[in-house]
C-alpha cells in the first residue's frame, strides 16, 4: 500500500493489510488442498514468506530515491510495534474498526458461535456458512490490521492467542471467556504500553506480550482450571 500510494495514511495502510491478509489466507487454503503438507507447515511457510517479503520491500523503499520525497518515518515500527509513533488518525481508526467489529460480533454472536464450534450443524440448520466464514475472516484481518502498529507484525498473533489461553484457565463458559480475554488483552495493552514509555527505545509490542504472558502463566498455575486448581479439585472430589 505504501509503495503504491507513497503515503502513511492509516486507512490506506489498513486497506493494504487487509488485502495482504486475504491473499495470504487464500494461498494457505489453496496449498492446504495438497494433503502432503499439513496446515501448520503451510502457516509456517507463508508466515515466514510474507514477513521476508515485507522486510525486503521495506529495505527497497528506504534505499530507493523514488520514495525520497515520501515520509518513511515510523515504517519500522510495524515490525515490533511502537505506540509513540501512533497519530490521532491511528487512534480514531482503531476506535472505529473496534466498534464496528464489536457491533458485528454482538449482532451475529449466536450464528458465529455455532459456526465456529460446529460448522456441520450450522450448515444443517440452514446458516449461511460461507458468509459467516467470510465475515469472521474480514473481522479477524481487520483487527490484526489495526493492531500491527501498536503490537507489531511479529507479535500480533501472540496478542490474539495469549489472552484467550489465560481466560480459558478460569472458566468453561464461552461468554465469560470472551469477556475475560478482552479484559486481559486491554490490561496487557495498557500496562505494556506504559512500561514501554519508561525506557527510551523499548518497543511496545514485546512489552505488551510480556505482560500478557505473565498473566497467562499466573492463570495456568493458579486459575480454577489451572495446575493448582485442578489438583485442589481432585483432592476435594476424592476427599
Amino acid at each position: 500500500a505504501y509503495m503504491a500510494f507513497a503515503t502513511r495514511s492509516p486507512v490506506i495502510l489498513l486497506a493494504g493489510a487487509i488485502l495482504a491478509g486475504a491473499a495470504s489466507y487464500a494461498l494457505i487454503q489453496l496449498a492446504h488442498r495438497d494433503k502432503r503438507l499439513g496446515l501448520d507447515a503451510n502457516l509456517a511457510i507463508f508466515l515466514s514468506g510474507f514477513f521476508g517479503l515485507g522486510m525486503a520491500l521495506k529495505s527497497f523503499i528506504q534505499g530507493n530515491p523514488d520514495y525520497a520525497g515520501a515520509s518513511q518515518a515510523g515504517l519500522g515500527t510495524y515490525i515490533f510495534g511502537q505506540a509513540a509513533y501512533m497519530l490521532e488518525a491511528d487512534v480514531l481508526l482503531i476506535a472505529a474498526i473496534s466498534a464496528l467489529v464489536l457491533t458485528l460480533l454482538l449482532l451475529f454472536y449466536k450464528e458465529l458461535k455455532l459456526f465456529v464450534f460446529d460448522a456441520e450443524n450450522a450448515e444443517v440448520v440452514g446458516l449461511p456458512c460461507r458468509l459467516l466464514n467470510l465475515l469472521l475472516l474480514v473481522m479477524t484481518i481487520a483487527v490484526i490490521g489495526i493492531g500491527i502498529k501498536a503490537v507489531g507484525a511479529i507479535l500480533i498473533s501472540s496478542f490474539l492467542i495469549i489472552p484467550c489461553v489465560a481466560a480459558n484457565q478460569w472458566s468453561n463458559n464461552f461468554a465469560r471467556v470472551l469477556l475475560l480475554s478482552s479484559l486481559i488483552g486491554a490490561v496487557s495493552a495498557l500496562v505494556g504500553t506504559y512500561i514501554s514509555t519508561l525506557e527510551q527505545g523499548m518497543s511496545t509490542g514485546p512489552s505488551i506480550i510480556l505482560v500478557a504472558s505473565l498473566i497467562a502463566f499466573f492463570s495456568i498455575v493458579f486459575g480454577t482450571k489451572g495446575i493448582l486448581g485442578s489438583v485442589l479439585k481432585r483432592r476435594h472430589t476424592h476427599g
